[in-house]
């Protein structure tokens, strides 16, 4: 299979590193950038034929068949939109796109049958929540009730000296949308559609236009509901997520992945001896690394199925992560219909412009 990467920074590397880790034969045709020198190195070092600064001449060249997008958010949506005009699928890094009025526009790129269009969320394919779904499809575990969502990191000033980090134009949001969706993906991949979300977000103390801290209380159409917490400012770095069934406790911790042993499994009494053997016969072994998530693009591609993560789950996602802007900057619950086209959060993820707006426009 040939593929091709658009942008050539440090995930750049993480995806060649990932696609090299797959079973089966993948090749890596080209490698682009708007900076030559970068292109020019990281192919060199990666051993890719192909270089060049321009996405529509290197398609033509190396016609891959799969084009990964990890440039900066902000030009996520002009590459993905020319890789299906030209025929190839497309892995987009997280956020997919700035807001969700462009990512309609990218879903509605696919034509239909394909080639389709994936969002990197990986910590859905390791073997710790693909063993969490099942139990839960199977009925095991029980209604799911309560559940908890922090993302807990620490970037200092510097982090935000390159001039694409920490602005709205560029990043579309700050830990919200930058860090902690990673985490809200798979609250979601478990709990599915949310329905009303109540929220604030805050520029506690880095400089930038966007926030540096948010807080959310989430509502399921299931019935469940979580907390969410998205921070830049905690020393002790921590990815966390429980959630609490009729029949038992899940949880996982992690930084920026998981494997088997980061999971925990606490059953409620009474159903100590039935839920503790169905998750050890679960599936095990799979960590929540890159790999894991494009084995699964790679054969989908290959069955000529969508690309997973699909469009309308990363849409329901990006939506969650609108939702929590929605409401930090109106000052009320949000539900989906507050987020229909044409209105504010859905042109871009500020809305209108946060509180402090006047300060930093980004």
């Amino acid at each position: 299979m040939r593929v091709a990467i658009v942008g050539t920074g440090n995930i750049a590397r993480l995806h060649v590193e990932a696609l090299r880790a797959l079973d089966g034969p993948v090749e890596i045709v080209a490698g682009v950038d708007l900076d030559a020198g970068l292109a020019t190195a990281f192919c060199a070092a990666h051993g890719i034929p192909f270089a060049d600064t321009d996405v529509a001449r290197a398609l033509a060249h190396t016609r891959p068949e799969l084009v990964l997008v990890c440039t900066p958010p902000g030009a996520h949506l002009a590459p993905a939109r020319a890789a299906l005009a030209a025929g190839a699928h497309v892995v987009v890094e997280k956020p997919p796109t700035l807001s969700l009025r462009e990512f309609d526009e990218l879903a509605a790129a696919q034509p239909p049958g394909g080639p389709y269009v994936a969002t990197v969320f990986q910590h859905r394919f390791g073997s710790g929540a693909r063993r969490l779904r099942a139990l839960m499809d199977g009925g095991v575990l029980g209604r799911p009730l309560v559940a908890r969502c922090d993302t807990l990191w620490y970037r200092p000033d510097a982090y935000f000296d390159p001039p694409w980090r920490g602005r709205w134009h560029t990043e579309g949001g700050g830990p919200t949308m930058g860090h902690g969706i990673h985490q809200m993906d798979l609250l979601c991949a478990v709990l599915g559609d949310w329905t009303e979300v109540s929220a604030l977000a805050r520029r506690q103390a880095r400089p930038t236009a966007t926030e540096d801290l948010s807080m959310a209380h989430v509502t399921f159409a299931n019935g469940a509901v979580a907390s969410v917490v998205n921070s830049l400012l905690s020393p002790r770095e921590e990815s966390y997520l429980r959630f609490d069934f009729e029949r038992a406790t899940v949880e996982v911790r992690h930084l920026y992945g998981y494997g088997d042993d980061d999971w925990h499994l606490t059953p409620a009494p009474g159903h100590e001896e039935a839920v503790t053997a169905a998750w050890k016969a679960g599936e095990h072994g799979r960590d929540s690394g890159h790999t894991a998530q494009f084995e699964a693009v790679v054969r989908a591609i290959r069955e000529g199925a969508p690309l997973p993560v699909r469009t309308d789950e990363a849409r329901r996602t990006l939506s969650l992560v609108a939702a929590v802007y929605a409401s930090a900057f109106g000052g009320r619950p949000v539900s989906p219909d507050d987020l229909r086209p044409g209105t504010p959060h859905y042109e871009r993820m500020r809305g209108d412009g946060p509180p402090w707006r006047e300060e930093h426009d980004g």
